[in-house]
């Protein structure tokens, strides 16, 4: 019997142990799932993003957009993410795109690390 105990605590302690991470992920910016999951859905973005003067395109501004409304924590995370850098893309311009899609409530003057979300403004 005492056998059976042990065996039932160590399924359950494994069961914890494997949820654990997916309970941690859903506190994430982007809830459940993870930003650079996330960034996946920018690929629209991959020319406005290493081009500062391209209008981005329609696809790209909706995939902002859509991001944008989950939360300015998961678009700040997203445009941020390892998966953007990867491609290539450099943070001072990914932060540019909202306001390039003219986005009207996006988060203007939102933190993101080391930058801060422009407003429509544009800055000579």
């Amino acid at each position: 019997m005492r056998s059976v105990s042990v065996i039932v605590l160590a399924l359950v302690l494994t069961g914890a142990v494997l949820v654990a991470p997916r309970l941690a992920e859903g506190a994430g910016a982007c809830g459940a799932t993870p930003p650079d999951q996330v960034a996946l859905k920018l690929a629209p973005c991959v020319s406005a993003a290493k081009d500062p003067d391209s209008t981005p395109s329609q696809r790209c501004c909706a995939a902002v957009k859509d991001i944008g409304e989950k939360s300015a924590e998961c678009l700040c995370a997203v445009l941020l993410s390892k998966t953007v850098r990867q491609i290539g893309v450099k943070p001072e311009m990914a932060i540019t795109i909202p306001k390039r899609c003219n986005i009207a409530n996006r988060p203007v003057g939102y933190k993101c690390g080391d930058f801060t979300l422009p407003s429509l403004q544009l800055q000579d």
